[in-house]
């Protein structure tokens, strides 16, 4: 890290792979949070998705529909619900939320 910081080609370098893969994450939070709104319109309100920062979220979901996404569907978060962001991409985002919808159904279907 001290090579990257004092070189200054190297340092500008970083900061643009930084703002990058920050800007990915975004991205992929807003596009997690259409496919759950716009497009599977799931219930719940789903806009900490957007208000959180980082590499990681808190989605919202319980153990039991966290537990359902790694069994069934091999998307793999903490049993609180926190998933990583960073493992979201443009082939993968609308799968996570189709899961997400699912589980979200069936737990809502499941408690009435």
């Amino acid at each position: 890290m001290n090579l990257i910081l004092n070189d200054a080609g190297l340092f500008e370098e970083w900061k643009t792979d930084i703002r990058t893969m920050a800007g990915r994450i975004i991205e992929m939070r807003h596009e997690l949070h259409r496919q759950l709104t716009e497009v599977l319109r799931t219930p719940g309100n789903w806009d900490h998705i957007v208000r959180q920062i980082g590499m990681f979220s808190f989605t919202g979901l319980d153990g039991g529909q966290s537990a359902a996404l790694t069994e069934e569907w091999h998307i793999y978060l903490t049993s609180n619900g926190r998933i990583s962001m960073a493992g979201l991409n443009s082939g993968n985002v609308a799968y996570v939320g189709r899961c997400v919808d699912a589980v979200v159904r069936t737990r809502v279907v499941s408690s009435l």
